[in-house]
């Protein structure tokens, strides 16, 4: 199952363990949002240490995205316990227990110091020795379904990544949303250079390296709180996934520019598009939901930008700013299966299921649509997902096109040129992924209004 917090030599003891039991039962519950259900535990419980709370999180993480092998190993580990005498029923507790020691001893943890748990669950001893190996949990299962068993995944969910990508790259991909996320940040160029910012995070203890692809981008090799750095405070970097910042700098807005963010949430990409217009221009951020419009506003204060407007968008109108034909470029950065994210979602990949994805176009496309009319003649529509299904990205774009064939699509590399849109897509279209590109898993197509002829 690769590195885990086991292996770094702690495992969870105490109120920590319980916490980490606590957390994962509420996240099974209903697979609701993993960051949210953490977030909340650890502000009722303020005597935590940094690192008990990093322990509790890793350890949780690393028990969603493996929920489905580690259920098929104690299923296994049951099987020969229930062999031996034991008696048929285990309680809730029990399981979610063994569960965990199961994924301590897969990551590393000596069998011996796991004995006594053991046999206090299950009540007699049982040889723990096979719970490591690599088809432990695996039986007789064979083809896709053993693959996606093995990596910990719904079967349905690598069934369409295999369609989309062929087998060899959809097991790479799913192998990669197995690791956990890197930290990594976006500069704040209105306030300082990616440079100048390496020498201040030094300067308190993080050392962080330029990432590959952004030029904006920061990789932390320090594990740290980043939002605790006075850094963070000052406004000169916000956490932001390089494959993000990828896709506005593929919005391209040019000097002094017009752009809507059409889908903005709390405004990474509104920040990024901003600072990109050197504080000039104007970005327009729209989104339905007020709080995160407050979110934005008050980043956007810590970032120095003035030139950002947020605006909550009510039923089927537009807000009076968001005049017809008059921005240079729209972004519809819009809602989806997101996965490309299960890095840093985990529980998405339990939450999801095949209707609820196959939902996603008619509302990608319906929002494409409705922005559309935005674009001024000579200006750009781009459209944006952090998911790697094709349905939700070539498919929508061209279904588009074909609703709308005033719009024509321009293929990256006419923004990039050919060498970097080859490594960073198709050279049409841009698509990272965590396998190859360390990121995670963006798409994005540009769509350009020709101006009117005269």
């Amino acid at each position: 199952m690769g590195a885990g917090p086991v292996g770094s030599g702690r495992r969870l003891g105490g109120q920590a363990r319980a916490l980490a039991l606590e957390i994962a039962a509420e996240a099974r519950a209903e697979w609701g949002f993993l960051t949210d259900i953490i977030a909340t535990v650890f502000r009722a419980n303020r005597q935590l240490g940094s690192s008990d709370r990093r322990l509790i999180s890793e350890t949780v993480y690393g028990l969603v995205r493996w929920e489905r092998r580690l259920e098929a190993v104690v299923d296994e580990l049951l099987s020969v316990a229930q062999g031996r005498g034991m008696p048929d029923s285990l309680s809730p507790a029990g399981r979610q227990e063994l569960k965990l020691i199961v994924y301590e001893l897969r990551n590393g943890l000596p069998v011996d110091a796991a004995k006594a748990d053991v046999r206090r669950i299950l009540r007699r001893d049982v040889d723990l020795a096979t719970v490591a190996a690599d088809d432990a949990g695996l039986g007789q299962s064979a083809g896709l379904e053993r693959e996606a068993l093995r990596l910990s995944y719904p079967t349905w969910m690598m069934d369409r990544l295999v369609t989309d990508l062929g087998e060899a790259d959809a097991l790479a991909l799913a192998a990669a949303m197995n690791d956990r996320a890197p930290l990594t940040v976006r500069s704040n160029g209105i306030k300082v250079s990616r440079e100048e910012l390496v020498t201040r995070l030094a300067e308190e203890g993080v050392v962080a390296r330029p990432t590959e692809f952004s030029p904006t981008g920061l990789l932390f090799e320090t594990r740290v709180n980043a939002f605790g750095l006075s850094a963070f405070r000052d406004g000169l970097f916000e956490v932001m996934d390089e494959g993000s910042q990828l896709v506005a700098e593929a919005v391209a807005p040019p000097p002094g520019g017009r752009v809507v963010d059409a889908c903005a949430g709390a405004g990474g990409k509104t920040l990024a598009l901003a600072a990109l217009l050197d504080g000039q221009g104007r970005i327009l951020a729209l989104d339905s939901n007020g709080k995160k419009l407050e979110e934005l506003r008050r980043r956007a204060r810590r970032a120095g930008l003035t030139n950002v407007t947020a605006r909550e968008v009510r039923g089927p109108g537009m807000p009076a700013e968001a005049k017809l034909g008059a921005w240079d470029r729209v972004l519809v950065d819009a809602p989806c299966s997101g996965l490309g994210t299960l890095r840093r979602n985990p529980e998405a990949r339990w939450r999801l299921n095949p209707k609820t994805v196959d939902g996603f176009p008619a509302q990608q496309l319906a929002l494409m649509v409705t922005y559309a009319p935005l674009v001024a003649p000579g200006g750009r529509l781009v459209y944006a997902t952090c998911t790697v299904l094709r349905q939700e990205n070539e498919s929508v774009v061209e279904r588009f096109l074909a609703e709308r064939p005033d719009f024509v699509l321009m293929p990256i590399k006419e923004i990039w040129g050919k060498e970097r849109a080859l490594r960073l897509g198709d050279g049409t279209y841009l698509k990272v992924f965590p396998h190859r590109h360390g990121s995670d898993g963006f798409f994005a197509g540009v769509l350009r209004l020709p101006p009117r002829s005269r």
